[in-house]
């Protein structure tokens, strides 16, 4: 027959026991990024347990949620002003509001992306982009980016989420607007073309005036200068070689 374990051997093990079942039951662990939800016969309390680990009433439950930075990239399809269909992808980075986070779990629950932060952005992105027609939302991209953050927030901030940054991602249209797009900056680049052909063509023909008035001053110079020198040449030729005294009726000629 084995021998019966002594009392004492039993004893420590229903001790063990008891105080495994005492650490699972009033001892929490909530991870780092994490808050914990206390929950006491599936009601939500009013206290917050941070990171690490916590003592606590053994009939209450902890429910960890992550309250660190997350990226979520999505498509919405709205109307612009000029009625032009548009598909925008952006890109949010968000997390739970740290000291809401049993607000958020009692409104809301863990699935929070799917039922407000999803629709708070198709939202979001059709009241911003109905404000703008679709070539301003290509010229003006940050003050569309500013008037989607502006809607996103008063939707997401009584939800208890924070936004930490927002970005456009892309802009796509029909296909009938990027033709006539592309259209008219072919026109506009014709026309600049145009405009700086026409201001060359000026600025040649000015420099050829230019020139030609100083080709012409050039030769009213030499013809000056040959007029000069035929006179000087008939004056030496009619010269009797005698010193004249005056030079027409009146003027004196001296220096001689």
């Amino acid at each position: 027959m084995n021998p019966k374990p002594p009392k004492a051997v039993i004893a420590g093990g229903i001790i063990v026991i008891v105080l495994v079942l005492l650490a699972t039951t009033c001892l929490a662990v909530v991870p780092a990024g994490h808050r914990g939800v206390i929950t006491l016969f599936g009601k939500v309390q009013d206290q917050i347990f941070d990171e690490g680990i916590h003592v606590k009433n053994p009939f209450k439950a902890v429910q960890n949620i992550e309250v660190r930075t997350r990226k979520l990239q999505v498509e919405a399809d709205s109307a612009s002003k000029d009625l032009q269909s548009v598909s925008t992808t952006i890109a949010l980075n968000y997390h739970p509001s740290p000291e809401a986070v049993n607000k958020l779990f009692q409104e809301v629950g863990l699935d929070y992306g799917n039922r407000i932060i999803d629709p708070a952005i198709q939202e979001s992105v059709k009241a911003a982009a109905a404000k703008f027609t679709a070539e301003e939302l290509i010229t003006k991209r940050s003050e569309v980016k500013a008037e989607i953050i502006d809607q996103l927030r008063g939707r997401l901030q009584t939800k208890h989420i924070v936004i930490d940054d927002f970005s456009i991602v892309n802009f796509d249209f029909s296909e009938q607007f990027n033709q006539a797009i592309e259209s008219k900056q072919t026109a506009e680049q014709n026309a600049l073309k145009a405009e700086r052909d026409l201001e060359r063509v000026k600025l040649e023909a000015q420099q050829k005036i230019e020139q030609a008035k100083a080709e012409a001053e050039s030769l009213r110079l030499q013809r000056l200068e040959i007029s000069q020198a035929m006179l000087q040449l008939r004056w030496i030729e009619k010269w009797d070689g005698k010193t004249p005294q005056y030079w027409g009726n009146a003027t004196p000629f001296i220096g001689l």
